[in-house]
């Protein structure tokens, strides 16, 4: 069993994804073709994104690498990326049956009625997977490392409910859709608690401006494309050790930046094929539902944030933020972690973050650049538990993805610097016996708590169509 897993999870998400979806389809009474149709387009967005952002870490890089050595900006943990933390998340025991044992406890709170998603990202299991993982080699107890997994999927199941009315109303043709992503979701509480400080901010809410504001404010400025060749261009510059050295780049840090603007345009277009992919499989779905359950406001379909990362703001905030971060990770007293590999995945920081901001690009901004600060001393503090486990992969797999350079510890920001992961960490493996009592009272409330809210919401869908 545990092989044929690890076999599934080899293929990657653009493997997978066709065939969950064409499976779903299938079962959902959609039209062989049709849903073979919409699950392929779901892999082609899949492999577009993965060029994409391939295109975007190839590019930068270089310069990045330059500007390290140039200012002396080397730290003491290596950025291994998300690869390296999906393969140590998936190259373990408790990787390898994550996808049954999820898959499992969604049906439960389905059946009990404590969620109404329906997380079919499997790809994205690997998140759950790492929690487990780390726990599992801190600790030596596989039951441990299964336990923080379970109470990992289970908040983000409650989070992905809670937070589904929200998304759906501010994202486009997003009807039926949750996100049970925990690295979007950990993010969540940061959002609420600085959106509701701001707005007491006086005069604050003059700075309500989203990326639409931003086109008519600023016109061609506030493109993204056009930000994105002005940052791209920005670092190549940074990345020249001379004015000599800058004149005779100059072909380079253009170059640079039309990539970095290339990006900013492409990445919506390809998030595009997620949506008419999905389009088929959410409509159908609502509509066997709908005549199932007249009475329920329905299941939402679990999926990945890839669909909705191509909103204007996301790529705005998510571009100012990357030579912000790695300035203040070199500045920041007690970090000792230098993002670069992982600032293709700050994209899936913003996803749940947008729709309590309504898009406003600078509320965002401050959320992200505050999520940003903690996740570098989470990451910074739980590298120890990452390279122990990284390096056990490494030999058991000979993985290269896994191997951290010689006389530097391993982080990633993806996931690693995450609330949920740091604090289901600490609650399972360092405060003993409380630590696991208080996750367990916090899981169950909280599924407690989401069959509540969502009984009422029903008994106030009825009475309205009374």
């Amino acid at each position: 069993m545990e092989e044929v897993f690890k076999y599934i999870i080899g293929l990657g998400a653009a493997v997978m994804m066709p065939v969950i979806f064409t499976i779903l389809g299938v079962c959902i009474r959609i039209k062989f073709a049709k849903a073979l149709k919409s699950g392929l387009l779901v892999g082609v967005g899949f492999v577009g994104l993965s060029v994409v952002t391939a295109l975007l870490t190839s590019s930068l890089g270089p310069a990045l690498s330059k500007m390290v050595e140039i200012y002396g900006l080397e730290l003491g943990i290596f950025d291994m990326g998300w690869p390296s933390a999906a393969a140590v998340a998936y190259n373990t025991s408790v990787g390898a049956l994550i996808i049954p044992v999820c898959l499992g406890v969604n049906l439960i709170m389905l059946l009990t009625k404590t969620t109404r998603t329906v997380n079919i990202d499997l790809w994205n299991y690997w998140h759950f997977a790492f929690i487990g993982a780390i726990v599992y080699f801190a600790s030596g107890s596989i039951l441990w490392g299964f336990f923080a997994a379970i109470i990992c999927y289970i908040i983000t199941l409650v989070m992905a409910d809670m937070t589904a009315p929200a998304f759906q109303k501010f994202y486009d043709k997003m009807e039926g859709i949750s996100i049970p992503q925990p690295f979007c979701q950990s993010f969540v509480p940061f959002a609420i608690v600085i959106n509701k400080l701001l707005d007491k901010i006086p005069g604050f809410d003059k700075l309500n401006i989203d990326s639409e504001g931003m086109k008519k404010k600023f016109g061609l400025m506030g493109e993204p494309l056009f930000l994105g060749i002005v940052i791209g261009c920005g670092i190549g510059a940074l990345g020249c050790s001379s004015w000599k050295e800058a004149l005779d780049s100059i072909p380079a840090i253009l170059g640079l930046g039309i990539k970095m603007g290339a990006v900013m345009e492409l990445i919506p277009r390809i998030t595009s094929l997620f949506i008419e992919g999905l389009k088929p499989i959410s409509d159908a779905t609502r509509e066997l539902i709908a005549k199932k359950y007249k009475n329920s406001t329905g299941l939402n379909i679990g999926m990945s944030p890839a669909l909705v990362i191509g909103h204007p703001t996301t790529l705005v905030v998510s571009l100012l933020l990357i030579p912000v971060t790695i300035f203040l990770a070199v500045i920041l007293p007690g970090n000792q972690f230098l993002p670069l590999a992982s600032l293709a995945g700050m994209f899936y920081l913003f996803p749940m973050i947008l729709p309590i901001t309504n898009g406003n690009v600078i509320k965002s901004f401050i959320i992200g650049l505050v999520a940003l600060i903690v996740g570098l001393y989470f990451v910074t503090e739980l590298a120890g538990f990452f390279t122990a486990a990284a390096k056990d992969v490494y030999l058991a797999t000979g993985d290269p993805t896994v191997n951290i350079p010689e006389g530097f510890q391993g982080g990633a920001l993806d996931f690693a610097s995450s609330l949920f992961c740091w604090g289901i960490f600490h609650l399972t493996y360092t405060v003993k016996i409380i630590g696991p009592i208080i996750l367990v009272v916090l899981a169950l409330g909280m599924a407690i708590y989401n069959r509540i809210r969502m009984t009422r919401n029903d008994a106030a869908a009825k009475n309205q169509t009374i």
